[in-house]
């Protein structure tokens, strides 16, 4: 029974997420697809659980009522079918509503429904641009990820389940006692009013803290997640203090949010307690002044006051979860911000899989500026042909590693064209293209995975002597065997720690070089790849390397000239712009840039005087 409504719900929609809304109720109704039909029920029951608990104070008079007039002889005769009728609700009606209630919720929504929010999320945000992750902690992206899932679901259950209850619940409650007396309501209606300014009161203010303090706890856990994720760096540095300082800072800051709304909860307590000691002290006053003018029953009385004695706990249920509704509803506005953001980089509605014969990849007239207008790339042309490799050399900011990320698509030009194959790669997928394309780069980042699942990640079809054959190439089946992990997981099987901590960075790199040694891609792309190898292991490697790149359109960048002197043809640029191109021996010869920096180079290395601004777009 428990699997059937659990399975009600799909936690795992198949549809290709799209950016959500960015207003509150469209970003909520966005994430509540699908969950129409459960939540009216949920609302159903709600409303019939309501008016059930509303019933018993009414009977509960009757039978007051019942007990001070009715022959006790004759009372199960006379009164047996109404006697009857409220059993069969106390006991069969009231339990059932409740248990399908329970099940609705904690069966079919409460973990189906935000989960359904994290996967549509997720995968909308693993489609986001690559300037999107480079602007955002990673920490503060996942927290908002599962903070504003949550909130959503709780705020869309405690508009229809929690307030729905209340509604029907005070409106049943005072057509009840005005059934008995009229006057005995004025008192709830005060109360009601009261209660109502106070709610309107309080309650957006702790919504407008609840929205800072959600922003204020993704930014603690980025800079928390951001300092562990470098937690090398912190250590070389002697950092520690800095860093707790720091950690501090953001604590301080949501804190402060916090002390805030401690002070508002505190007020709004207070509130609610002072107009209930007066709610019970008028209501019974007036129930016990009517009863001695004979208006009223004892019936009546109890129908009266019993609800509200009910009342004076559900008030501060009712305090609660309104705080809660505005703070989930802030929440979910602070999520928007993150969640609800357009993707600078889309494929188009007719885009076709990019297909690759012979590999020429050609920029055309290509211009990028990161948006300020001017520099990085100018009017760039470039043509490389089938099979032909290609190294790009220049000083530090000249547009080197722009050019790639523009190949990638990892930004879109903002003039001319780029074309592999004559397909402009902005017709194509993404998802095609990068397929096509091996990229082995100096700053090598691992998963937090096993040997065997990282380099597999190149292609995750391939066949276990495959992957063999990848590590030997790239020479990592040296030290492969040798790994072990915490839990005391062995070889391909040991885990490497977050971004490949627990491995050197020559190790890195090797596993790096199979996995796209696996991949086996046409075209090849080659950043400082051998950088963080000694030199004997980068003599290994370099002949596999050129194995790899026989048949492949191959374009390297290298600080070192040495290690892409050998190529076909070396581009010089510099400020976006080809100033240079030929053979190492014909640039030589040419006595221009090139030549001078081969000549600066001491022990194979380019001077680096100047910081690369395509790094910091």
């Amino acid at each position: 029974m428990f699997a059937f409504f659990e399975k009600l719900i799909k936690p795992f929609p198949t549809e290709e997420p799209v950016q959500p809304p960015a207003t509150l109720f469209a970003f909520c109704r966005f994430y509540t697809r699908g969950m129409e039909p459960y939540l009216l029920i949920m609302s159903i029951l709600t409303g019939l659980i309501a008016v059930m608990e509303v019933s018993l104070f009414s009977f509960l008079g009757k039978l007051i009522d019942w007990v001070g007039t009715e022959n006790p002889a004759s009372f199960i005769q006379d009164k047996g079918d109404q006697l009857v009728w409220w059993a069969i609700m106390v006991v069969i009606g009231l339990p059932t509503a409740v248990f399908l209630h329970s099940l609705i919720i904690h069966q079919t929504l409460l973990g189906n429904y935000p989960m359904s929010i994290r996967w549509l999320a997720h995968r909308y945000l693993l489609g986001q641009s690559l300037s999107f992750y480079q602007n955002e902690f990673a920490g503060r992206i996942s927290t908002k990820l599962m903070q504003t899932s949550l909130a959503v679901r709780e705020t869309v259950l405690k508009l229809l389940d929690v307030l729905l209850y209340v509604i029907v619940y005070f409106s049943g409650l005072i057509v009840m006692i005005a059934g008995s007396d009229f006057r005995l309501t004025i008192p709830l209606l005060v109360w009601i009013s009261l209660y109502a300014a106070i709610l309107y009161y309080f309650v957006p203010k702790l919504g407008e803290v609840a929205n800072r303090q959600a922003d204020a706890r993704s930014e603690m856990t980025g800079r928390i997640v951001d300092t562990y994720t470098n937690i090398t760096t912190v250590k070389l540095f002697s950092h520690t203090r800095r860093e707790a300082d720091y950690a501090q800072a953001s604590m301080t800051g949501f804190l402060d949010t916090v002390h805030e709304q401690m002070r508002l909860v505190t007020r709004l307590v207070i509130s609610v307690w002072i107009i209930n000691t007066l709610l019970i002290f008028s209501v019974s006053g007036l129930s016990i002044y009517l009863w001695t003018l004979s208006a009223v029953s004892a019936g009546a009385i109890a129908t009266a006051i019993g609800p509200v004695i009910r009342l004076f706990g559900m008030s501060q249920w009712i305090m609660w979860e309104t705080s809660a509704l505005f703070e989930n509803i802030g929440t979910v506005e602070d999520g928007i911000t993150t969640l609800a953001r357009p993707r600078h980089v889309t494929d188009k509605p007719e885009a076709t899989a990019l297909s690759i014969k012979q590999g020429e990849i050609r920029f055309d007239h290509v211009s990028f500026h990161y948006g300020n207008g001017s520099g990085v790339i100018d009017d760039f042309s470039l043509n490389i042909r089938p099979g032909e490799k290609v190294g790009l050399v220049g000083r530090s900011g000249a547009g080197k590693s722009t050019l790639v990320n523009l190949l990638l698509r990892f930004y879109d030009v903002e003039a001319g064209h780029i074309l592999i194959d004559g397909q402009d790669i902005s017709q194509v997928s993404q998802e095609s293209l990068r397929e096509q394309i091996g990229m082995v780069t100096q700053d090598t980042s691992l998963m937090h995975r096993s040997i065997r699942d990282n380099i597999l990640y190149g292609r995750p079809n391939a066949t276990e002597a495959e992957m063999f054959e990848a590590a030997k190439q790239a020479r990592a089946e040296e030290f492969i065997p040798e790994l072990s992990d915490a839990r005391d997981r062995r070889g391909y099987d040991a885990h490497v720690g977050e971004r490949g901590i627990k491995l050197s960075g020559g190790q890195r790199q090797r596993i790096a070089i199979a996995r796209v040694l696996l991949k086996n891609a046409p075209i090849l792309i080659m950043d400082e790849a051998t950088s963080a190898l000694d030199s004997e292991v980068e003599a290994a490697i370099r002949e596999n390397l050129e194995t790899l790149m026989q048949g492949k359109t191959v374009i390297a960048i290298a600080h070192r000239l040495s290690t892409i002197a050998a190529l076909d043809r070396l581009v010089v640029v510099d400020n976006g712009r080809i100033i240079e191109q030929g053979t190492h021996a014909e640039l030589v010869a040419a006595k221009g840039l090139y030549a001078q920096l081969w000549a600066r180079q001491s022990g194979g290395f380019l001077a680096e005087d100047v910081i690369e601004p395509e790094a910091v777009p």
